[in-house]
């Protein structure tokens, strides 16, 4: 059987638009790797509050940047995130990470240091990966085969994820995405943007089942291309 090329996949786009269901399932159909970024950049976060670090302050911040130790697995079955060799794939997805996450993000030494994790384990992934985030397209991986930029309306998006959070405020959701989209987006270093050469795919009026389809796709197709 002959090899199949490696390639790194990278799905960019706001909060609640499919990405993490999309990409692992992307990843294990096709026997690829597959990284969750923001899940690193929340694990940092983790960290800081944890610490007692202010996450107000950027200088303290960017001070401690280089300290935590994070190490995510890449099955996309069980994708896994230690920090200082504790698990937190719990704890990093509580509200109080969730409403510190964007601050501590747009600290340009915290994405410096994310970014060098993510091309490392980008660079290190043999059968090729799928790296999900929000800059992967324009800043981590502007070399990737393949760039998807995915989107979906506020409404679908609040839906969503209100369904994630269980009987969450769809209203109140919504406004915390446009939020969280507005902070990411203006932030100087590394916003929240599509490159120029990624392929968008709203994915509001369709299922995950078709989204997926369509990103497998367009993988195999760029895999062929190789």
């Amino acid at each position: 059987m002959e090899s199949v090329p490696a390639v790194i996949v990278a799905i960019d786009g706001p909060s609640g638009t499919g990405k993490s269901s999309t990409s692992k399932a992307v990843a294990a159909r096709l026997g690829l790797s597959y990284l969750d970024t923001g899940a690193q950049y929340r694990a940092i976060t983790w960290w800081m509050v944890t610490n007692g670090i202010d996450v107000a302050d950027p200088s303290e911040i960017a001070a401690v940047a280089g300290k935590p130790d994070i190490v995510s697995g890449t099955d996309p079955a069980n994708p896994t995130i230690t920090v200082d060799g504790v698990d937190v794939a719990g704890p990093i997805r509580t509200q109080e990470v969730t409403s510190e996450v964007s601050a501590v993000s747009a600290v340009p030494e915290v994405r410096a240091r994310i970014t060098e994790l993510q091309r490392t384990i980008a660079t290190d992934a043999e059968q090729g990966i799928v790296v999900e985030g929000r800059d992967i397209g324009t800043t981590v991986l502007p070399d990737a085969d393949l760039k998807i930029f995915l989107t979906a309306s506020a409404e679908a998006r609040a839906a969503r994820r209100s369904g994630e959070l269980k009987n969450a405020d769809v209203h109140a959701t919504r406004e915390a995405l446009i939020k969280r989209d507005a902070a990411d987006s203006s932030r100087k270093t590394s916003p929240l943007a599509k490159a120029g050469d990624a392929v968008e795919v709203d994915t509001t009026d369709l299922t995950l089942q078709q989204v997926i389809e369509r990103v497998v796709g367009l993988v195999e197709e760029k895999r062929a291309a190789k």
